[in-house]
């Protein structure tokens, strides 16, 4: 059984087993990043039912040692092991516990508790949030890079462990709160929405030219720098393919993408007698990360209320791969399976960040991860049986994209 598309008999056994302890005791992994910033205003919301065991932060020491305060945290560890004197001092005459450093953010996702939230960005997460799945808990997943990265190793421990997934991102929460008790050979097509980003309606000339600051205006959505620019170049919606992939165990035939400006519809159900199903919500991240704090049961969220009235149109149409060559880079990724899905998120990474940083433009984003790919055959990669062999590869890979910039320049 796929541990995150229950059975109606399972799904009622999760809720008699794992429902009724209060407060819930939870740990957030990406603390100071914008999932974890929503979660915990989710939760300060209703502080008498969370109980916080550990936070966790990149760079931020300030906001953490904040955030860690005012939910009176029982750990709190900041990943960049530069940052620790400044949390200590920052905590200091507080029974909060301070750590540094991978094995601190390993110690963290290993605290137990019944709830983690898995908000770490990038392959960068890949281990914490492994390390949080083994504890065979609630485990919602706001990284889909471990998916893309290492899916199949990453769903063969989430299996063993018996843990159930929750997945945050919008459009795979939407799934699976439809497709949750249907037979998955009922299921004809999971049709994953995607905004288009602030340059749906631009030309590749004008793209060309398209700066930092406009990429991360997005029309819809308030996300992270890293999210933001992939949803800008719809890289975000191809890696998402690859996510629910592995988190569905869906075919590739069975998944597709459609743009769908006002961002209310976030996945639609294809089933085989003709009914379509649609998840409907206002854009805010704080809807699905809503649904999996309380899964399995529902809780208020303090986000817009849907008025389709006042919208009066919604509006789908199909995503051109010509102007948005990541999304038809993700899904030959998707069909070739292998370490494919490594390299695509390792380069990416590489290359979301040469344009951040003014190295590369807009347009050199998905030609550096497709020139990254077409190398891949003769990169020196190892096989992929273990989290260290996906973290090779991943390094291989980061290697290989650099050595490409001054091509992209």
């Amino acid at each position: 059984m796929n541990p995150v598309l229950p059975s109606f008999t399972s799904l009622s056994i999760e809720i008699e087993t794992r429902a009724v302890r209060l407060p819930r005791r939870i740990s957030v992994l990406g603390a100071t990043g914008s999932i974890g910033e929503s979660t915990l205003d989710l939760i300060g919301r209703n502080p008498s039912a969370y109980q916080v065991v550990a936070l966790t932060g990149g760079q931020n020491a300030a906001r953490l040692a904040e955030l860690a305060i005012l939910h009176r945290a029982e750990f709190a560890v900041i990943a960049d092991p530069g940052g620790y004197a400044a949390l200590r001092e920052r905590l200091a005459g507080t029974d909060i516990e301070v750590g540094a450093g991978e094995d601190a953010l390993l110690e963290a996702a290993s605290r137990p508790a019944d709830w983690i939230m898995a908000a770490i960005v990038g392959a960068a997460g890949l281990k914490p949030t492994l390390q949080a799945v083994r504890q065979g808990t609630l485990t919602a997943l706001a990284n889909k890079e471990c998916l893309v990265s290492a899916g199949d190793i990453f769903m063969a421990e989430v299996e063993r462990a018996k843990t159930t997934l929750l997945p945050v991102d919008s459009e795979h929460s939407a799934a699976m709160q439809m497709m949750t008790g249907t037979r998955p050979e009922r299921i004809e097509l999971v049709c994953l929405t995607a905004s288009g980003g602030p340059f749906r309606s631009w030309s590749r000339e004008q793209m060309r030219a398209a700066r930092p600051e406009q990429a991360l205006n997005h029309p819809n959505w308030s996300m992270g720098p890293k999210v933001t620019i992939d949803s800008a170049t719809l890289m975000n919606k191809g890696l998402e393919l690859l996510e629910a992939h592995h988190l569905f165990g869906l075919a590739p035939d069975k998944l597709d993408v459609l743009i769908h400006p006002q961002s209310i519809v976030h996945c639609l159900v294809h089933l085989c007698d003709g009914s379509v199903l649609a998840q409907m919500a206002c854009p805010d991240m704080r809807t699905p990360i809503a649904y999996s704090l309380a899964w399995p049961e529902r809780m208020h969220a303090p986000t817009k209320r849907l008025d389709l009235a006042f919208l009066g149109t919604l509006s789908f149409e199909t995503p051109d791969v010509e102007r948005f060559p990541a999304l038809k880079l993700a899904r030959e990724v998707l069909a070739e399976g292998g370490s494919a899905g490594t390299v695509l998120n390792a380069a990416n990474e590489v290359a979301v960040e040469a344009f951040l940083s003014g190295r590369i433009g807009f347009l050199s984003i998905a030609g550096l991860v497709e020139a990254t790919l077409a190398a891949n055959g003769g990169l020196p990669t190892c096989h992929r049986g273990s989290v260290d062999d996906v973290l090779a590869i991943d390094a291989e890979a980061r290697v290989a994209a650099r050595s490409f910039l001054a091509r992209f320049a």
